[in-house]
């Protein structure tokens, strides 16, 4: 994709529907600075990965465009920038930064870390879900007092009891550190302060209440789907996140 296509695109759908840059920031939570980039194609300035890609969906959302469409051009725009980027890396071979092996010893820490609190949210979700099964050994009263004790009784647990209800997945990154509370099905989970490039995990049944000091600094997924901004960049934000949030494979919203 030429330079520049992905950018004017999205600045020429912007302009058609006559939606200025301040009201998509305010409709999407999305920082300025960053729609500015996108449609500049300040690549440098926009965060990669999962959270880039986040705000392209939500921006075609509130436009009305096709997400999966434009989701392709913004790959293929930074693609082509990557390509470029290596191309001329070829030419030279420069030292080695310093940084370098301190980022590796960052990056060897967040690991450990999405293991360790991985195995956590992992044998949580096995827990709660073992413990939603009803117990085989159940059996049913009788309701006559001088019924025969050796009459055989019912152990079928109804079908409702049976079904589970399937749990919310709420993943919490930082770009900066910054003090998060997280409330799950009303419960306290975490009130603290979280370093730069933490990641949590957290589970639900029905719902999540997510404050932020900095909204900015705080990037949040649902059941593996990212999630608007808590709030403008620099002030704090809350979020109540829930099952209404969750997109279905079809592009709609799952139902409460």
């Amino acid at each position: 994709m030429a330079k520049g296509s992905f950018g004017e695109r999205l600045k020429r759908e912007r302009e058609m529907r006559e939606v200025s840059l301040d009201e998509l920031t305010k409709a999407t939570r999305i920082s300025q600075r960053f729609l500015e980039a996108l449609e500049n194609e300040d690549w440098k300035k926009l965060p990669g990965g999962v959270f880039g890609r986040g705000f392209v969906r939500t921006i075609a959302g509130y436009l009305g465009l096709d997400e999966e469409t434009l989701l392709g051009e913004y790959d293929l725009a930074r693609g082509d920038v990557s390509r470029e980027s290596s191309g001329h890396a070829e030419d030279r071979i420069p030292a080695t930064p310093m940084w370098v092996p301190l980022l590796a010893v960052l990056v060897m820490c967040a690991a450990l870390a999405g293991l360790f609190f991985g195995g956590r949210y992992a044998w949580h979700r096995y827990t709660a879900r073992r413990n939603s099964q009803p117990s085989s050994a159940l059996v049913t009263a009788p309701s006559d007092p001088s019924a025969d004790p050796s009459t055989p009784q019912s152990t079928t647990p109804s079908a409702g009891s049976a079904t589970a209800t399937a749990p919310l997945d709420l993943s919490v990154s930082t770009l900066a550190a910054t003090h998060v509370r997280i409330l799950a099905d009303d419960k306290l989970m975490l009130d603290s302060e979280l370093p730069i490039g933490s990641t949590r995990h957290f589970s639900a049944q029905d719902h999540f209440e997510i404050t932020a000091a900095d909204s900015s600094a705080v990037l949040l997924e649902l059941n593996h789907q990212a999630m608007p901004p808590l709030g403008p960049p620099g002030a704090s934000g809350t979020m109540v996140l829930g099952k209404k949030d969750v997109r279905r494979p079809d592009g709609g919203i799952t139902q409460p």
